[in-house]
């Protein structure tokens, strides 16, 4: 459904845990310069959705919007930051956050 690549799973595993928080959580909302963008949260509870890796929570209605897509965690001179590959996505802004389908 969603892969973490082993960065990702390392930075979310370190992030969950110096927020004292069990789970990452992503979600999907209109929005963004291209139409939908990724939410990112830390959560305590484990909410309904897709669970991956026993690290990441995926929202039921985000279900549709990143099945296949590929979650990295890039390292780069300006900064670092959580991409999502998405095959889905048929555009996507500059800075990856928001993308239409």
């Amino acid at each position: 459904m969603l892969t973490l690549t082993d960065s990702a799973k390392e930075y979310l595993t370190k992030t969950t845990e110096s927020e004292r928080k069990r789970f990452a959580y992503l979600t999907v909302l209109g929005g963004g310069c291209s139409g939908f963008q990724y939410k990112w949260d830390m959560i305590d509870e484990e909410k309904d959705g897709i669970v991956v890796d026993d690290i990441l929570i995926v929202d039921k209605i985000a279900e549709m919007f990143v099945l296949g897509c590929t979650v990295d965690y890039v390292r780069e001179f300006g900064g670092s930051y959580l991409k999502v590959i998405n095959p889905n996505a048929k555009a996507q802004c500059g800075c990856g956050e928001s993308f239409a389908i």
